[in-house]
């Protein structure tokens, strides 16, 4: 019992990660539209990042590349399916279509809260000095995803109280992971080998499908250059993390 209030109390407080946006409720409105293509940027290189550095590799350790590529291409589909269908239920505005993807943003995020939930569980599982080591570590690496969630919720027309709480809540499904990991740790060891690739696909395509082409649109060669050197750092903060001890 003392390890799963170890898995709680640690899912709980990287859950926190989640409300750093709340450091911009002070900004006006006005002033942070300005830094809103900077941030979609850096968005974009994190959700690539995180799902090219992280996720697939962490999931080609359990998979097969045949296996693993076709749920890839499935999530890819699987999510542009869902904002099209999305897009036909509920918008009828000439600009509503940009919000749908940051409701799929936070399917993707939870599924990926949700793996690390499990895998808190499963080092705490061990021992309990490896599940803190782990827990600092996906913290570290939780920081720049979830700024980068922040800015794809705020681009998708989220205000930013609505971002913040929504942010949060999908946060806490690591919380879930982790209590799910401590009473089926055995039965649930192959579901995570599905579910990293899912969430990969999902943020491959919000990066590539939703975001990128925003980033293109920039006509400035000053702030296009700038968004550009942005979204490297992005990949790059993703990059250095993997030598925290993620994986």
């Amino acid at each position: 019992m003392d390890k799963l209030i170890y898995i709680i109390a640690s899912t709980f407080l990287i859950s926190l990660a989640s409300l750093i946006g709340v450091f911009t409720l002070s900004i006006k409105e006005k002033t942070l539209s300005k830094f809103l293509l900077f941030l979609i940027s850096l968005s974009a290189g994190t959700l690539m990042g995180g799902a090219f550095l992280h996720l697939l590799p962490e999931a080609s350790e359990k998979l097969n590349n045949g296996n693993l590529y076709s749920i890839v291409l499935f999530s890819f589909v699987l999510f542009f399916l869902i904002e099209k269908l999305l897009h036909w239920r509920h918008c009828h505005k000439k600009n509503c279509d940009v919000h749908t993807f940051g409701y799929m943003n936070l399917f993707g995020d939870a599924v990926h809260n949700f793996i690390d939930g499990l895998v808190i569980a499963a080092t705490f599982l061990i021992d309990i000095k490896l599940g803190i080591i782990t827990s600092f570590a996906i913290a570290l690496h939780e920081i720049p995803q979830e700024i980068g969630d922040f800015g794809v919720l705020l681009y998708s027309g989220f205000s930013r109280k609505k971002a913040l709480y929504s942010n949060f809540l999908v946060a806490l499904t690591a919380v879930f992971g982790g209590i799910l990991g401590y009473f089926f740790s055995f039965q649930i060891e192959n579901m995570t080998s599905y579910l990293l690739p899912s969430a990969a696909g999902g943020f491959i395509y919000i990066a590539a499908s939703d975001l990128m082409p925003e980033i293109r649109k920039e006509t400035s060669l000053r702030k296009s250059l700038l968004s550009f050197s942005i979204f490297l750092l992005g990949i790059a903060i993703m990059y250095l993390v993997k030598f925290i001890g993620h994986e």
